[in-house]
């Protein structure tokens, strides 16, 4: 079921120019699949989707390529590095204060990071908290961040 949801959302991004999630979720029940927002949302990350401008100003899904799948690195690692205040540690939970307005962009940054110790994160208006799997991993990782973002995230 699930690949021929993922094979469907590829024929239906390549036919149409589909802008959000909402939008691939009606094509997807058009096409006679039942679907959620997380549903949605976890196949776009696993099929690797982006979002690419149209000449309208609107944007649409699209499969990536390596070269944009590399500017987009490129672009959440600037992200990442411009919305860092700073990060610590507690336990097991890395907290990330960001510039106000920042904590959703950080976190998408750290998402496609694809950091493995992670188990999950969220994110308010500029804090991202994310559990992550020992305490070890946990100092590990924010050493590692704290080196991506510079010095300001001490």
């Amino acid at each position: 079921m699930k690949s021929s949801r993922q094979e469907k959302i590829l024929e239906i991004i390549k036919k149409h120019e589909v802008g959000t999630q909402e939008d691939l979720s009606a094509y997807l029940e058009q096409a006679g699949y039942q679907v959620t927002q997380a549903t949605v949302s976890r196949d776009i990350r696993e099929l690797k989707l982006i979002k690419v401008a149209l000449d309208n100003g609107r944007q649409k899904y699209a499969v990536g390529n390596e070269g944009e799948g590399q500017h987009i690195v490129r672009k959440y690692i600037r992200v990442f590095q411009d919305g860092v205040r700073s990060i610590d540690m507690a336990q097991n939970i890395l907290v990330v204060k960001t510039e106000s307005g920042m904590a959703m962009a950080v976190a998408a940054a750290l998402d496609a990071m694809d950091c493995k110790e992670v188990v999950g994160s969220i994110a308010g208006d500029d804090t991202v908290m994310c559990a992550v799997r020992t305490v070890e991993d946990t100092a590990l990782l924010m050493e590692r961040l704290r080196k991506l973002a510079g010095a300001t995230a001490e």
